[in-house]
């Protein structure tokens, strides 16, 4: 892995911080270290990570408002660590804008994996001509070379995850996809973790894409299968 690619890590457990640092410097990501919320903002401000590892219980400000936050100004892929199980707090994490979590006590080796598993995913290579590629569908125009999407005259400002979804659906908009087909597009088939992260990205996708009625119009939730884009009968 190139030394390029920055992680931030947040946690106020200085050792828990240093252990996933040292696993993640050995397989040569460049890592920062942040023991509160408000330092991890302005960490990630200064130097824009690849990746953000976010812990909730952090003084200052908590990982679900560090998460929302950054969100504002990043499109950073954010791991959350939680040491509390309820399923509520960990769809809390995924509706600010977290791409996954894990559960305190986790395995750095796992945690190292995933982090893999999301920088995988195909990214636009800077500097690199790629043919422009436009896809319509009624207001929604989404270019994927220049990773764009615009709602009439109004731009959807997505994250990477969201993107990569919804140009999923975009180019085989007869297709109806399941929840593990997605999964295996977007996030990768050896990826490892709850598959209701879909349908938490997917709810994102028809906010951002408009109102409610016009959303829901643009991705269309197939009962008991999956989601497919709408508008192509």
């Amino acid at each position: 892995m190139a030394t390029q690619t920055r992680v931030l890590v947040v946690d106020d457990e200085v050792p828990i911080a240093r252990l996933v640092r040292d696993y993640l410097a050995k397989d040569g990501f460049d890592v920062y270290v942040s023991h509160d919320g408000p330092g991890a903002l302005r960490i990630a401000k200064e130097l824009a990570p690849d990746v953000v590892i976010l812990d909730l219980g952090l003084p200052g400000l908590d990982g679900f408002e560090v998460c929302r936050r950054l969100r504002t100004f990043s499109d950073c892929y954010v791991i959350m660590l939680t040491a509390r199980s309820n399923e509520v707090d960990k769809l809390i994490g995924l509706s600010v804008g977290a791409d996954d979590y894990l559960t305190k006590p986790f395995s750095p080796r796992e945690l190292v994996a995933r982090v893999h598993v999301m920088l995988r995913r195909s990214r636009p290579t800077a500097g690199s001509e790629q043919p422009e590629q436009v896809l319509e569908f009624g207001p929604l125009r989404v270019s994927i070379s220049a990773r764009e999407v615009r709602i009439g005259a109004k731009s959807a400002d997505l994250t990477r995850i969201e993107f990569d979804l919804l140009v999923v659906l975009a180019t085989r908009p007869r297709q109806v996809f399941t929840r593990s087909q997605l999964i295996d597009a977007v996030w990768g088939a050896d990826w490892m973790g709850d598959e209701r992260l879909v349908d938490v990205h997917i709810g994102h996708l028809r906010r951002k894409l408009g109102d409610e009625s016009n959303a829901v119009d643009l991705i269309r939730t197939v009962r008991g299968v999956g989601y497919r884009m709408a508008g192509v009968e």
